[in-house]
């Protein structure tokens, strides 16, 4: 790895990024990545106890886990945008929320998923999320964009998810069609957005959040399952008062 590279991860981990990875962006028009040709992918984990209980719609502690995630992955990529700076290099950090979202299509030009497969972290799953190895889909996300050369890592081009179809069959907008994901698959060719946004807020709004917010997907992917199942044996194990749910 690049001292650049192996630098930016090693900090970013220090100041609590779960999972860092360098895309290298030049297949993707010019103007989209701000005509830089790579990107530093950033993701921090939610709480396991807490993805447990939203299996059946979100919960204030869940909104509050998000809204902080967001605040640390925005504190994450104008961090990692000045480190990039002091070498000499351009970095620039994209906010980690629905800025820059087109409200008629609900999508982005440079979605943080899209990056995240280029540099190799997971892969996009039926219902549109970016799915770990590591914390399965309970995940937030950022990018920096940068022109300095990162050693890259090989991108992810097809879905893991299979014949498993738990999140399709409990989605409660019936927004993931099942169809596996693969790269430069557009996402409206195996996902509605528009059900999924309405569905979000009508259980949002039940809660008292003025937002568009569910995690049912999250929760109940098996991906998802099994960060939650390691989580809780590692709080057993050091004998923490509250272990979460499995």
């Amino acid at each position: 790895m690049s001292d650049l590279s192996s630098k930016i991860k090693s900090a970013l981990h220090k100041r609590g990024a779960s999972l860092v990875g360098f895309a290298d962006l030049s297949e993707m028009p010019a103007n989209v990545r701000h005509f830089k040709r790579f990107a530093v992918s950033i993701a921090v984990a939610l709480d396991s106890s807490i993805i447990a209980n939203i299996r059946k719609g979100p919960t204030q502690e869940y909104y509050s886990e998000y809204r902080k995630a967001n605040a640390s992955l925005s504190d994450l990529g104008k961090y990692t945008a000045r480190m990039i700076r002091d070498y000499g290099y351009k970095g620039i950090a994209k906010a980690p929320t629905n800025v820059g979202i087109d409200p008629k299509t609900h999508s982005t030009a440079l979605p943080h998923k899209t990056v995240a497969t280029r540099a190799g972290l997971g892969w996009i799953g039926k219902c549109a999320l970016l799915v770990t190895k590591e914390y399965g889909s309970a995940i937030r996300l950022t990018t920096v964009l940068t022109d300095a050369e990162l050693e890259t890592a090989i991108p992810v081009d097809k879905s893991l998810c299979g014949d498993c179809l738990i999140c399709v069959n409990l989605c409660p907008g019936k927004a993931p069609s099942g169809k596996n994901w693969k790269a430069n698959l557009h996402r409206d060719k195996f996902f509605n957005p528009f059900t999924c946004r309405r569905t979000a807020r009508k259980y949002a709004r039940k809660i008292g959040i003025d937002d568009t917010v569910c995690g049912i997907c999250i929760s109940v992917c098996p991906w998802t399952k099994k960060y939650i199942k390691r989580r809780t044996i590692k709080r057993y194990c050091k004998g923490e008062q509250s272990y979460g749910t499995v």
